[in-house]
């Protein structure tokens, strides 16, 4: 798990999906309504872009981004 790494949701592109929170095993996110919400953010595991990868609307970033690859061996990321 990471402290340098983790997720932030742009509010004005998010949806309100739920497809971050429904990939995270995590516990990184939880809804408040229908919103996804970062509240564990050292549960994320560094590297991993899964709830990323899945959000239709591009609305979630990392905090800890360089733009490298990483090697998440979580077996979540896809």
């Amino acid at each position: 798990m990471s402290k340098n790494w983790y997720p932030v949701i742009n509010y004005e592109n998010c949806t309100e999906c739920g497809a971050c929170f429904n990939k995270c095993s995590h516990g990184v996110y939880k809804k408040e309504g229908e919103r996804p919400v970062v509240v564990y953010p050292e549960g994320c595991v560094e590297g991993c872009r899964g709830c990323q990868n899945l959000c239709p609307s591009g609305a979630i970033e990392y905090v800890g981004d360089t733009g490298e690859k990483g090697n998440c061996s979580c077996g979540c990321c896809c």
